[in-house]
């Protein structure tokens, strides 16, 4: 195994950065131990919620057991060596469970079989403990920033920001990811990984995984995202050129670029099925607009209920115009069902003029289906206990949605009309200028008078809404949603070219 946290992409790290990487490593270990040497066996099963509608197996490891040979494995059956595509993920928040489905749901519409790896469900893993560590840590850190503006401007921003940015930060992370490597054991070693987080990317390459895609997120160069040994693909040309030459990764320094074959520009990842309908759900939200139809305003709200206040007001504001059927919510809490319940507490018009679709996976789906052809008044929520339906909730409802009400995430790539409300760590930022530049979203809306100002536009206006449509159309044309096509394509080209 090269040792990656020595040196990066060629540039030298200190003595100090490496002391500090191994420190970290030593940490874990201690606090949870060293699973190197154990064997976790693999099955196959259909996802509940997205199996059928895209095709995904979950991949799931039972207890360990001591390896009787050196590097032994132990294959699953029924897995598909030929077609099959590994999406490695964890659950930090939803962005990256969002990415994943938009890759497994290309994969499966391009005639692959898509396998879900979760590496922060294995509980019974070192991998899983380091990473649930962490995750645990950042989630923390989320929700202080929010409740605390000193905390956000001297600690979150700038970790986020800066601090995330610095190779020092990777190489410790390349470190923490050899505990990781032992979940990919019984994984056959070609078939392609597309890695929606970093950390199972490095974990991959540490395993021996030979065609490893990192799919990297958000539109701020910042070495976390480093996983050197796979091919990095990025969503937009600015994040191409600042990965290219590893800008600001260690201060002012001039460092030795990544290679030409390292990195990919793909374009946005995309579910097929959005994809594959923007001009229908383009024409059918202008068809509104011009019949007066009340606007159909979706609200996302992930994490923890981060930024709830904000989506208080706008609620507050919409509220009247929802009582005189001049707009529609729809208000996706994941699985958060406590963040429901606060909104109608301190709203209390809210809960009178509610739907409740609570928990009930076929009545999502059923309700996102019709609402394609036919009207929708009033307000409809929508909470699930189940992962994987909480998130995908969002993707059903986007299709039939107008405008769809986000801070700058990953939800700042899709095909939709946006409106972005105030940002969550300072990398997020730049997703919305992105988007504001290729006019299909609003810039960065940073405070309340300046976000109910973008609601007002929106339904009091009929220019600034079209056009972002048109400008949606104009991008499908230019290929600018085909990232998750083309992050999959180039997970198999890796692959046969090692054939």
């Amino acid at each position: 195994m090269s040792e990656k946290s020595k040196v990066i992409f060629g540039n030298e790290m200190s003595k100090s950065t490496y002391k500090k990487a191994l420190k970290s490593k030593r940490k874990y270990v201690k606090k949870f131990g060293d699973d190197t040497g154990l064997s976790y066996p693999v099955t196959l099963v259909q996802n509940p919620a997205i199996g059928e509608l895209l095709g995904v197996q979950e991949i799931r490891l039972g207890e360990g057991t001591p390896v009787a040979e050196k590097n032994a494995e132990n294959i699953p059956e029924g897995f598909d060596t030929e077609k099959g595509i590994i999406v490695g993920n964890i659950r930090m928040g939803f962005g990256h469970y969002r990415i994943s489905m938009a890759i497994a749901s290309a994969a499966n519409a391009m005639g692959y079989t898509p396998y879900w790896m979760d590496l922060n469900s294995y509980r019974q893993t070192t991998c899983t403990k380091v990473i649930s560590a962490q995750n645990d840590l950042y989630s923390l850190g989320s929700r202080i920033s929010q409740k605390s503006r000193l905390f956000n401007k001297f600690v979150w921003e700038p970790m986020n920001y800066e601090g995330f940015r610095k190779l020092s930060y990777n190489a410790a992370d390349q470190k923490n990811a050899e505990l990781m490597a032992p979940v990919y054991r019984n994984i056959p070693k070609d078939v392609p990984v597309v890695a929606t987080h970093v950390w199972p990317a490095q974990a991959a390459i540490h395993a021996g995984m030979t065609n490893v895609v990192n799919a990297v997120p958000d539109n701020w160069p910042m070495a976390l995202h480093l996983a050197e040994g796979a091919l990095h693909t990025v969503q937009t040309h600015y994040a191409y050129q600042g990965y290219r030459i590893l800008n600001g990764m260690q201060g002012n320094d001039v460092l030795k670029p990544m290679p030409e074959d390292a990195l990919l520009y793909t374009g946005h990842y995309i579910d097929h099925e959005l994809v594959s309908h923007i001009e229908t759900d383009c024409a059918a939200r202008k068809a509104r607009k011009e019949k007066g139809e009340p606007m159909r305003f979706l609200l996302t709200i992930g994490g923890a209920g981060a930024q709830r206040e904000i989506f208080a007001e706008i609620i507050n504001y919409l509220l009247p115009l929802i009582r005189e059927k001049k707009a529609a919510l729809y208000v996706n809490v994941g699985d958060y069902k406590n963040v429901w319940t606060e909104l109608c507490s301190q709203l209390l018009e809210m809960k009178a003029l509610a739907s409740e679709h609570f928990n009930n996976w076929k009545d999502t789906v059923d309700f996102a289906d019709k609402a394609l052809t036919e009207k929708v008044e009033g307000i409809h929520g929508f909470w699930h206990e189940n992962i994987f339906e909480a998130v995908y909730c969002t993707n059903l409802l986007m299709r039939s949605c107008d405008v769809l009400v986000t801070k700058p995430s990953e939800l700042a790539f899709y095909p939709v009309p946006k409106l972005f409300i105030k940002r969550v760590g300072g990398h997020e930022q730049w997703g919305a200028v992105h988007s504001a530049e290729i006019g299909d979203g609003t810039p960065e809306c940073r405070d309340i008078p300046h976000t109910l100002q973008m609601v007002r536009m929106f339904t009091e206006e009929k220019k600034f809404f079209c056009d972002m449509c048109d400008n949606i159309l104009r991008n499908k044309d230019a290929g600018i949603y085909n990232g998750a096509y083309e992050v999959v394509k180039a997970a198999f080209a890796c692959k046969n070219k090692k054939l």
